[in-house]
Parts: C-alpha cells; sequence; structure tokens
C-alpha cells in the first residue's frame, strides 16, 4: 500500500473522471499500474490505520495507492454536481488494483485493519473508470450508520445507495411511512422499531423474533398489528413490505436515534 504526494497528484485527475486518454497514459506509467487492470475504489470517512500504507501488496496480491478525497471534483451520479464530493471532504481514497479475492477481499483486509467506516466501490476494467468507481464508493460509505465502523460494498447495499442519493424523496418517503409511528415518545418508537427489525432479520419468523427480543411471541404479533395500523401498510404486503424497509433503512441511516 502506498501513499504520499506524488500518487496524490497521479491519482487525481483520474479520481476526478474525464481524465484524457493521454493523462490516463501518463498516471498509468507513472504509477506502474496497468492501464487496463481489475481496479476498485476506496473511500473511508476517518483517518486510515498506518497499517494500511505499509509498502508492498497484501495477502491476496492487491495493490493499494491512497490519497485525500479534498479536490477531485466532479458530478455526483444521481445528485446536483460535486454532491457526493462535498460529503466526501477531508476523507480518505485509494486507488485498488485487485487481487483475485476482487472486492471482498479488499473489505475484509480494511475490517481486519480497523479502518471504517468506509465504502468500496465495483470492480472497474480500466484507470478510465476510477471517477465513476469513486462516486460510487462515495455512496456506499453513506450507507454506513451514523457513528458506525462498518466497511460496506456498494453491491451489499444497493437499496440503501438508492436512498441516500436522493436525499429529497428519502425525506419525504420516512414521512408518508413512518410519520404517525415517529409522533410517538421515543422510547415507544423505539420498541416498535426494534421489533420490526427483528422480524425482518429471523426471516418473518414472530417466534424467532420473541426469543432474539426475549419476550412472549404474542408481544411481538401485538407490536407488529400496531405498527401496521400506524402506517396503514401490512407486513403480508409484498410493495407495502418494500415501503417499510426502505423508510426503516432512512430511519437508519439519520442521524436522529429510532
Amino acid at each position: 500500500m502506498r501513499r504520499g504526494t506524488r500518487y496524490g497528484a497521479l491519482l487525481g485527475p483520474l479520481l476526478a473522471g474525464g481524465a484524457t486518454p493521454d493523462l490516463v497514459t501518463r498516471a498509468a506509467r507513472g504509477l506502474g499500474l496497468p492501464e487496463r487492470g481489475r481496479y476498485a475504489v476506496v473511500v473511508l470517512g476517518t483517518p486510515v490505520p498506518d497499517a494500511a500504507v505499509a509498502e508492498g501488496p497484501d495477502v491476496d496480491g492487491a495493490r493499494w495507492w491512497w490519497g485525500a478525497a479534498e479536490g477531485f471534483p466532479g458530478t455526483a451520479e444521481g445528485g446536483s454536481p460535486g454532491e457526493v464530493e462535498a460529503r466526501e471532504g477531508g476523507r480518505e481514497v485509494a486507488v485498488v488494483l485487485l487481487g483475485p479475492a476482487g472486492p471482498a477481499r479488499a473489505a475484509a483486509r480494511l475490517r481486519e485493519l480497523g479502518a471504517g467506516p468506509g465504502g468500496v466501490s465495483p470492480m472497474v476494467g480500466s484507470l478510465a473508470e476510477l471517477g465513476a468507481a469513486r462516486r460510487l464508493a462515495g455512496t456506499a460509505l453513506l450507507t454506513c450508520e451514523p457513528g458506525s465502523r462498518e466497511i460496506v460494498r456498494l453491491d451489499e447495499r444497493l437499496p440503501a445507495a438508492l436512498l441516500v442519493s436522493r436525499p429529497e424523496l428519502s425525506t419525504r418517503l420516512l414521512a408518508e411511512v413512518f410519520g404517525p409511528l415517529l409522533t410517538l415518545v421515543p422510547a415507544e418508537r423505539s420498541l416498535l422499531v426494534e421489533t420490526l427489525e427483528a422480524w425482518l432479520e429471523c426471516g418473518g419468523s414472530v417466534g424467532r423474533a420473541a426469543a432474539r427480543l426475549g419476550c412472549h411471541r404474542n408481544t411481538v404479533f401485538n407490536r407488529l398489528r400496531r405498527l401496521e395500523r400506524l402506517t396503514a401498510r401490512s407486513l403480508s404486503r409484498p410493495r407495502e413490505l418494500v415501503d417499510l424497509v426502505l423508510a426503516l433503512d432512512v430511519l437508519r441511516l439519520s442521524s436522529a436515534p429510532p
């Protein structure tokens, strides 16, 4: 893993997106990288651990180049110009020439080093695509819960990524679906949200959710029925269940506690 002013100067035009073929070739030569290859981009929300910038490839054979997110202008996919970039200011960015295990191993390596929160882009096939990969990695980072140390791949968080890419629609969705729920006192609201989360994590099993929550299954059933009444949506209707799951994601990603 490498970092330094020279690397940042060469990576900057690539990570900004829209680099000309001449700039791509110059950067490839300066960095000793192939123009075409298996690449991913990582965006961290906290300073990179010292162990992550050691020279040489990691155990998977992946090679890393680190820089800062500042100074990479561009257009956030699905938003106004610079929207994601503004939220990336001061964060750490890495270009990864992937080993055989791909982005999943890169994410696992960062978890092992105690990095995070962070987002990892899908794999792209050339240095010319690093700008798009950086925007996707930045979007993945935005799906991490506030205060968490998660390292997530975009492909693991696509529905949440859609939500964070359209904050005005996310706010509207939360108000439309969970509006009555949000008027409850915090303790009561948290209880219903916790029950819904447990039910979802247990595959829709009331019995397993009750065991996880340490209460009677009838208690879980009654809480879920109350949630359905408050939101005017049924957990047994697939389209309405999608509304509830997406609204729950918006609530999870907001800075306010449930």
